[in-house]
C-alpha cells in the first residue's frame, strides 16, 4: 500500500492531531517499569470531575502548571486541565534523559511523545495503554480524521505482532522541509539563485569573501548545520539521499530498499562536504552547534544557506530583525542535483508515533486522557488552541484577535498544535493569511512563499511509514552512533573518504545486515 493513497484522504477534511514537527522519532533500548493491562470498557465519567493529564512534548516555551492561564484554557475548551513541566528538548537528547528518569521512577506522564523507540519495549513490558478499542469510542474525532489505511500501518508498529494500536500517528499531507537561502544575499551580490551544483559553490564563495551583510568583517557563514551531522541535508540532498534532520533514511537504490548511510550517494555526499569543509565554506563550529548556537549565527545575520522548515522563513526573518534591526528576505533553495544523481528534499508523511498512553486501570484518567485526544481531532477547537491564551499567545485588536511573535520566555507552552500535526499545505497557509498583521507581512510572506515552493522538491521516501522495530536490539544502528562517527571525521578531514568502506562493513557486521532484512520485509508487506 502506498502511503500517499492514504494520505489523500487526509486532504478531503479528514485531519488530526500528531506530529509536533522537528522533534524525532526514532528507537532506543529503555525499559520502562511500568506494568498492566488494558481496558476498554470503561465507564462514562462526563459528569464526573475529571482528573488533570500531564502531558509531555517539545518544549518551546513556558510550564503549564495547574490554574494557569493556558491549563485554564484547556479546562474550558476540553473539560480537562492539562499541565507539561518545563522539560527541555536539545535535539532530543535532554528530553529523552529527563523521561527516562520519570519512567524509572514510576511516574511516567498521561501521554508522552516517544523518542528513540523507547515505545518497543515500553509495549513489551505492559507499560502503554492498547488504544484499539478504546479510540473509537472514547476520541472519536480523532478515530475518524485518520483513515484506516493509516491505523493499518500503525498496527505494524506492534512489536508483538498482534496489531494492536499503542500509539497516535505522525501524519503530514505536505512537503515540510527546505533549504533555506538569503535572497537578500543574492540581489546584493547580483547572484541569481543557483540551480546546479557548480553554481552553488560559487554562491557560497560569494556569500564568504564578499561581505553580503555589509557590516565590512569577513564574519559570514556560507552554509553549516549542527551536531551529530544533523540539519544539514541540503548538501546531502544533492545526492539523492533519504534523509530526515540530518538523520540517513531508507530509500530504494538500485532496486532494493536499503538504508542512504551505506549507499555511493552517502560516499560521494561526503566527500563533496568535505572539500566544502577544507575551504571554509561550511561552519567549522558546524559538529560543535546545538540549537541554540546554530540559530543564535542564523538571527545574527551570519549565515546564507541553512535547512529547516520552510515556514521557519518567518520566524528566522523576525528573530533577526529582534536581534540586528536587518530585515532578511529568505527564499527556497531549490533541491539541486550532483552531477549524476538526482536531486530531493525528502518528505515523510506518516512518521511513527506522536504520542503514547501510560498504562493505566484508572477509569477517570482513562476518560481524562480520551479528552485530550479526541479534542485534537476536533477541527471546531483548532483556533482557540491556535490563538492561546489573549494577551499572552494572541490580542485582540478592533475586535479581532491577532497572533503574537513567538516568545518562550513570556509564553506558556503550546502543548496542543493540530494544525502543525495532520494538516495540509491550504490550511497552514489559511492560518497565516487569517492572522497576518500588517508589522508582521514582510515576513509571514516569506513563510507562504517557501511553503508553496518546497511543495516542488519533496518526494516521499520508501521508507515513509517505517516502524522502529525494526531496529529491536540493535541501539548502536538506531542511534546512528557509527555514522556519527564517521561522518564527523570525514567531513573535518580527520578521515579520508576511503574509511566510508570500512564504516560499511562496520554497519553491516554490527547489525545492519539483520536491520536490512527486517526494514526490507516490512517494505514486502506494504507493497501487498
Amino acid at each position: 500500500m502506498k502511503v500517499k493513497k492514504m494520505i489523500a484522504l487526509l486532504t478531503a477534511g479528514a485531519i488530526s492531531a500528531s506530529v509536533l514537527t522537528g522533534c524525532g522519532n526514532a528507537q532506543s533500548g529503555d525499559v520502562a517499569n511500568g506494568e498492566g493491562t488494558s481496558k476498554t470498557e470503561i465507564a462514562d465519567n462526563s459528569g464526573d470531575e475529571l482528573p488533570d493529564v500531564e502531558l509531555w512534548n517539545c518544549m518551546t516555551g513556558l510550564p503549564v502548571e495547574k490554574d494557569s492561564p493556558l491549563y485554564n484554557l484547556y479546562k474550558e475548551k476540553i473539560g480537562v486541565g492539562i499541565v507539561q513541566p518545563y522539560v527541555e528538548w536539545n535535539g532530543g537528547s535532554t528530553y529523552q534523559q529527563q523521561l527516562n528518569l520519570k519512567i524509572s521512577a514510576g511516574e511516567m506522564p498521561d501521554i508522552f511523545y516517544p523518542v528513540n523507540g523507547m515505545e518497543v519495549n515500553l509495549i513489551k513490558n505492559g507499560a502503554l495503554l492498547d488504544l484499539t478499542d478504546i479510540l473509537p469510542e472514547k476520541a472519536p474525532h480523532l478515530w475518524e480524521s485518520i483513515p484506516e489505511e493509516v491505523w493499518d500501518i500503525i498496527r505494524t508498529y506492534d512489536p508483538t505482532g498482534e496489531g494492536r494500536i499503542y500509539g497516535i500517528p505522525n501524519v503530514r499531507d505536505m512537503s515540510l522541509y527546505a533549504g533555506l537561502i538569503r535572497q537578500d544575499w543574492l540581489d546584493k551580490l547580483g547572484l541569481e539563485m543557483p540551480t546546479t551544483q557548480e553554481e552553488f559553490v560559487e554562491v557560497l564563495r560569494a556569500f564568504k569573501n564578499d561581505d553580503p551583510n555589509g557590516n565590512g568583517l569577513q564574519d559570514e557563514i556560507p552554509t553549516g548545520g549542527r551536531q551529530e551531522v544533523k540539519w544539514m541535508d541540503q548538501l546531502f540532498a544533492m545526492y539523492g539521499i533519504a534523509m530526515q534532520e540530518g538523520s540517513p533514511d531508507w530509500d530504494v537504490y538500485d532496486g532494493e530498499l536499503t538504508y542512504s548511510a551505506v549507499t555511493p550517494n552517502m560516499k560521494d555526499a561526503l566527500a563533496f562536504i568535505s572539500e566544502l569543509y577544507k575551504e571554509g565554506l561550511v561552519d567549522p563550529e558546524t559538529l560543535l552547534n546545538d540549537k541554540a548556537a546554530w540559530e543564535g549565527k542564523i538571527n545574527s545575520d551570519r549565515v546564507g544557506v541553512c535547512f529547516h522548515w520552510a515556514e521557519s522563513a518567518a520566524t528566522f526573518a523576525e528573530s533577526m530583525k529582534a536581534a540586528t534591526g536587518t530585515e532578511p528576505e529568505w527564499a527556497v533553495l531549490p533541491a539541486i542535483s550532483a552531477p549524476g544523481y538526482e536531486g530531493f528534499y525528502t518528505e515523510k508523511q506518516c512518521i511513527g508515533f506522536q504520542w503514547v498512553v501510560k498504562n493505566t486501570d484508572d477509569e477517570a484518567t482513562i476518560d481524562a486522557i480520551m479528552k485530550v485526544l479526541d479534542a485534537c481531532g476536533n477541527k471546531d477547537l483548532w483556533l482557540d488552541f491556535y490563538y492561546g491564551v489573549d494577551g499572552m499567545h494572541s490580542e485582540t485588536v478592533d475586535g479581532k484577535r491577532e497572533k503574537k511573535p513567538e516568545d518562550p520566555s513570556t509564553q506558556q507552552n503550546m502543548v496542543l498544535k493540530p494544525w502543525d500535526n495532520l494538516i495540509d499545505l491550504d490550511f497552514k497557509i489559511q492560518l497565516i493569511e487569517e492572522t497576518k498583521t500588517d508589522d508582521r507581512a514582510w515576513a509571514l510572506d516569506q513563510a507562504v512563499c517557501a511553503m508553496k515552493e518546497a511543495q516542488k522538491y519533496g518526494k516521499v521516501v520508501a521508507g515513509d511509514g517505517m516502524p522502529t522495530s525494526i531496529y529491536d536490539g540493535y541501539a548502536d544502528i538506531l542511534n546512528k552512533t557509527l555514522y556519527v562517527e564517521y561522518a564527523s571525521k570525514i567531513i573535518v578531514g580527520e578521515y579520508d573518504i576511503d574509511k566510508f568502506d570500512e564504516f560499511v562493513e562496520r554497519w553491516y557486521a554490527s547489525g545492519g545486515e539483520e536491520v536490512t532484512q527486517a526494514a526490507r520485509a516490512w517494505y514486502a508487506s506494504e507493497q501487498k
